[in-house]
């Protein structure tokens, strides 16, 4: 049974999303701390925290949304955007987050990220694998590496990795649907690594869809927002788990 992980997306100390990680078309959902509780009251017990500011200017920005919601519900919280150096890192989890979600890094500075990986391991330190056209995208969708999305899981999951948050960013915030494709080729190839799908939930034959294929948590964000996906929907996956 696959697994709801619902969104938060920060700008501002506010929650907000984008579409295909354009900062020009965000719009703006109210209180962090709000939307999370939420979220726990329809029974999730995990949340996907993203710093957009942090992703933009390359340093944590929104720590104290993270610390706010870290205290004040039971969420198990990964969290993203920004967590580019030792400093970071230590921000991150002192602030409350279970899960650091590491891309750019990963990419631009892989000592780094294999020694955060070999010292809070995989169950802690998630591989973020954001995608353009089959390249890695990191700096917040900014910027297009040469890493092939696939090799890079692969080249990762060999030295230890064990999760990954890949998000095929032409269907991020789009509500046209999942990267279905692409998800069932990373399930083919590297069968020990749980894959965590992000990006074009539109409804819930979307989420049923990847159930389908063997993913086993998805991220969901806009959809919830835009009512395109209930709470009440929610807590009923989540009950039947």
């Amino acid at each position: 049974m696959i697994t709801i992980i619902p969104a938060i997306d920060i700008i501002g100390g506010k929650c907000v999303r984008l579409t295909q990680g354009d900062y020009g078309s965000r719009k703006e959902y109210g209180s962090p701390l709000d939307m999370a509780r939420a979220f726990e009251d329809a029974g999730c017990r995990r949340l996907h925290l993203v710093d957009l500011d942090g992703a933009r200017k390359s340093h944590v920005v929104n720590y104290r949304v993270l610390e706010t919601i870290a205290t004040r519900t039971g969420l198990t919280i990964d969290f993203g955007g920004g967590v580019k150096s030792d400093e970071d890192l230590h921000i991150a989890f002192e602030s409350g987050a279970a899960m650091v979600t590491g891309g750019s890094v990963a990419v631009k500075q892989p000592e780094m990220f294999l020694r955060w990986l070999s010292a809070y391991g995989g169950s802690r330190i998630i591989l973020g694998a954001d995608a353009r056209g089959g390249k890695v995208a990191i700096n917040g969708w900014h910027e297009e590496s040469d890493c092939n999305v696939i090799d890079f899981i692969g080249d990762y999951a060999a030295k230890g990795v064990t999760q990954t948050i890949c998000t095929d960013i032409a269907c991020d915030g789009t509500l046209q649907g999942a990267s279905v494709e692409l998800y069932k080729e990373i399930l083919g190839r590297y069968p020990d690594v749980q894959l965590i799908a992000s990006g074009g939930i539109g409804a819930m034959a979307d989420v049923e869809q990847l159930d389908a294929i063997g993913v086993s948590q998805v991220i969901v964000g806009k959809a919830i927002y835009e009512g395109r996906i209930t709470l009440k929907e929610v807590e009923r996956l989540n009950l039947e788990e």
